[in-house]
């Protein structure tokens, strides 16, 4: 064997992935599959996660923070946990000037800021699987699809009864679960009010789940198990 061929040791390798894996990048990678082979680091928690489950921040005018959630903006990019205690850190301000290596503005409420555009990214989620034909509403329609194994996804508002919910995930308690705030159902299918709602298996339930778990982790809430019941409840 040529030391060209020689594969290194399991922990030279380790460390050589390791060492690849960055906190920031140069500007975005063009092509969803290279972007989410790309592992990224938390400039604040030093976590290492795919990109999809992080937020993405760059410099705007005016050097002030701008959140780029679809990571396509142009220019350094600096990643994040999707965590409301790292956006609320009080490490978070100096952490990105260290990244930009600039004096940067941290707008107020940012926390509150990202997570109001993740629900509306929640929203598009839920339109473009509807205009697909890939959602349908309601308790009735969303019944149908789940016994009849066309569902990936289970959606629920804010304001699903518990008990209401049990009864439309009888017998599918394996698949994943979102629950989105009243608005997006509402008006994602153009309704006053809608409680419950089902997307079809493929890219867009995929899509829809990497959102609502970044939703989730910015808005402090327990990502629920498949039976819709949140972590946190399941572990009293």
């Amino acid at each position: 064997m040529t030391s060209r061929s020689r594969k290194l040791p399991p922990a030279q390798a380790r460390n050589r992935t390791t060492s690849e894996i960055s906190d920031t990048d140069d500007g975005p990678v063009r092509g969803a599959a290279k972007r989410h082979e790309v592992e990224r680091r938390c400039i604040v928690t030093r976590e290492q996660r795919a990109p999809r489950s992080m937020i993405r921040f760059v410099v705007g005018p005016g050097n002030r923070i701008v959140p780029d959630l679809a990571a396509k903006l142009p220019g350094r990019g600096m990643w994040l946990s999707a965590s409301r205690d790292v956006l609320d850190s009080g490490r978070t301000r100096q952490a990105f000037a260290r990244a930009a290596k600039a004096q940067v503005t941290v707008p107020d409420g940012l926390a509150d800021l990202v997570q109001a555009a993740l629900a509306q990214r929640l929203l598009d989620s839920v339109s473009l699987a509807r205009r697909a034909g890939q959602a349908v509403c309601g308790f009735q329609k969303s019944r149908e699809w789940l016994t009849s194994g066309r569902a990936g996804v289970v959606i629920r508002s804010d304001s699903a009864s518990p008990d209401e919910f049990s009864r439309l995930v009888s017998g599918r308690r394996d698949l994943p679960v979102a629950t989105v705030p009243d608005r997006v159902l509402a008006s994602a299918f153009g309704r006053d009010r809608a409680v419950y709602a089902v997307v079809a298996p493929g890219a867009l339930a995929q899509r829809l789940i990497a959102e609502h778990e970044r939703f989730s982790g910015v808005a402090g809430r327990p990502l629920p198990d498949p039976a819709g019941v949140s972590k946190e409840q399941a572990e009293l």
